[in-house]
This record gives structure tokens, sequence and C-alpha cells, in this order.
């Protein structure tokens, strides 16, 4: 299923309660939009999780859904609850509480990109934005909460995996000496947005394939991870942050040899935390 604000891949058979999703990897960026900006094609893409959605592309094979976003985090960042709007960037906006992603310029339009650079000449209107929030945030944050809905009607609990990539400098002085720093950082907001049973589940599942992993430092996961995290209704919401470089050319935002092999990696990955939501849904329903 294909919408403006997201593309939706479905299974032949729905058999595991795991939903997979890639809320930042949106690349359509339209031609209003960068006429807005004043940042040059290769700038903007700067926060943008590259090729996230078709490293997990293959999520349908296993029996789960698998939900992209179609438009950019520069454009409207879906990781951010509709209201966390930027008086700095938006006209008419009343500055109320601090928050600290809102103050940085990463509210749910942002003001800059990931490196600071500012996206914009001057202000947007408050009517603009609520236009890409009813046009593209609401409709693909339905859809999710109609997978994760579906989830629990069919198997009594739902396991979102929230995809997303991480600068490869966003590692560093992470580890401890002489540790080498992680591939892949897992959140679950420090336990309140999934059980602990299922973190480290897929916390082994990725170690047996070989990679290193770390836990929720330094990304515990925003606002999905905490509006769809509900372990004790046995709805349970993981982020997954991939180094980019084991993948990407960070510069040139092009494809390296390693991603193939990473692709296929990812496969065997998916296969066994889909497995999780099968082995769970049997037993809720044993209960």
């Amino acid at each position: 299923m294909t919408h403006s604000a997201y593309a939706l891949m479905q299974p032949k058979a729905r058999t595991t309660s795991v939903i997979f999703a890639s809320p930042h990897s949106g690349r359509d960026y339209s031609d209003a939009f960068l006429r807005a900006s004043e940042l040059g094609a290769q700038e903007i893409r700067s926060s943008e999780d590259a090729f996230v959605d078709l490293l997990y592309a293959d999520a349908p094979d296993f029996g789960a859904p698998f939900l992209t976003a179609n438009a950019p985090r520069a454009f409207l960042d879906l990781n951010r609850g509709a209201d966390e709007m930027d008086a700095a960037l938006i006209a008419g906006v009343r500055r109320v509480s601090q928050n600290p992603r809102v103050a940085s310029g990463l509210g749910v339009v942002p003001r800059v990109v990931a490196n600071g650079l500012s996206i914009y000449r001057g202000k947007l209107t408050l009517e603009e934005v609520h236009t890409r929030i009813a046009n593209f945030w609401r409709p693909y944050h339905d859809t999710l909460q109609t997978l994760v809905d579906q989830s629990h009607a069919q198997f009594g609990e739902a396991i979102l995996i929230d995809c997303h990539s991480m600068p490869h400098v966003a590692m560093e002085n992470i580890s401890p000496p002489g540790v080498g720093r992680p591939d892949v950082v897992l959140g679950d907001r420090f336990g309140a947005a999934a059980s602990a049973a299922i973190v480290e589940q897929i916390e082994a599942i990725f170690v047996a394939h070989g990679f290193r992993v770390a836990r929720n430092m330094p990304f515990a996961g925003a606002f999905i991870a905490q509006q769809y995290g509900r372990p004790s209704r046995r709805q349970h919401a993981v982020q997954v942050e991939i180094d980019r470089a084991l993948y990407m050319d960070e510069t040139t935002l092009e494809l390296t040899a390693g991603y193939d092999s990473l692709r296929a990696t990812l496969r065997g990955v998916m296969a066994e935390i889909a497995d999780i939501g099968r082995a769970t849904g049997a037993s809720v329903a044993a209960e």
C-alpha cells in the first residue's frame, strides 16, 4: 500500500506480532520544499536515515509488516510529538515548556539539520505546519497504530522495531578504553518502552550475528518509543540504531561495498526477531 505520506509493505500472511517501521528514511524532497530551504540538496539530507528502508525491505518475507515514511525528516520529524513545535521557527507559537529537543531546533518541523545548519531563511506559518502534520504525520501514525492494534488482536501482543541509523561519529567516546565502539544501539527508554526479556532477546540476536551492541546510550528512544512502548499492556517498542559507516559513505550519501553483506546479515536478524513475536504470541494464546 502506498500513500503520499508512507509506504506499507505487508507480508503474504501476518505470522508474527512484530512490526518493523522506519520513520526517518523518507527521501521525497519536493521542489517547493527545496526552494524554501537555503541548504543544498546534499546538506539537507544530512539528518536522513539514508537507505534504512532498503536495509529492512525484506521484513515481509518473515511475516511482519514494514512501514516507511516518504517525507524526509528535514521536512517533518515523525519521531516527535505533533505538539513539539519550535517557537523560533513557527510564527504564532508560544514558547511553553523547555523541551530540549525543540530548543535544539529538532521539533516536529525541524529548524536545523543534524549538523546544526539552519534549514530555512525565515519563519514558517502555523498553518503550513498544521498542513504538514495533517498530510504526513497523522497518516503515518494512524497506520502505525492500526498495525499495533492488529498485532494485539491477532497475537495478544505487539512488538515494534523502530528502525534508524546513526552517524559514525555519534559513537566516539561512548565505549570504555579498549572496547570497540557499538555497531548497534538498542533504545527502550531504560526499560520503560519494552520488557527486559524482549530487549535481551533482541540484543542476543544482534550479538550472535556479529554486531557490537549497546543499550540506551546515546540513543534511548524518542517519541515513538515513548508513545508506543507500553510493556504492561504487552506492547513493546525498541529503537534500533545502526552505524551508517557499515553500509554507506556519509559524505557522498552513497552505498558502499558493505551494504550487500549488511542487508544479508539483517535478513537473519529479522527472521529471528520475527520468531520472538511468534513465540510470545503462542505463549499468550496458551494462557
